[in-house]
């Protein structure tokens, strides 16, 4: 007498492996720093023993970063920093008209420019010159308050 298997294929239920999938994705989610997004990795902030993390979070913000494009060795690819302003690399000297759209913004949801906090995070190498420049642009954009970043030195 022949006996017959039954070869019948075998099905995973993936629903599992699923809820395990979103759950991981709302974990990450939540334990993510959202400080860190404006973090521009191309900008290698200067060290400094004094500087040290707001105390008070700012809702009103324009984070602004400036420094060099770097090859993958770390060397600047271009003599003039640009301001990385989303997935544009502006020069400095032409921020002016992109610093008008942004006080436009700001008007157009009720935030006067006096009232927004730019934080200014350059590059070491960034000649100071460029800074006071990008400053005085956003003044002339009546944005009045502004902040510096710097990485704190651990010893």
């Amino acid at each position: 007498m022949k006996i017959r298997s039954k070869s019948e294929p075998h099905s995973v239920d993936m629903t599992p492996m699923i809820d395990i999938v979103f759950q991981l994705i709302a974990f990450f989610m939540v334990i993510t720093n959202f400080e860190q997004t404006q973090a521009d990795e191309r900008i290698k902030l200067p060290r400094d023993q004094l500087a040290r993390p707001p105390e008070v979070k700012r809702d009103d913000r324009l984070t602004l970063n400036i420094g060099y494009e770097r090859s993958r060795e770390g060397m600047p690819l271009h003599e003039q920093p640009y301001v990385f302003f989303g997935d544009d690399q502006v020069l400095v000297p032409d921020m002016g008209e992109r610093l008008d759209f942004e006080r436009q913004f700001f008007e157009s949801i009720g935030t006067r420019p006096s009232e927004v906090t730019v934080e200014i995070r350059a590059d070491a190498e960034v000649p100071t010159g460029l800074v006071q420049l990008l400053i005085k642009l956003c003044q002339e954009a009546e944005f009045e308050r502004f902040s510096l970043r710097a990485t704190q030195e651990t010893r």
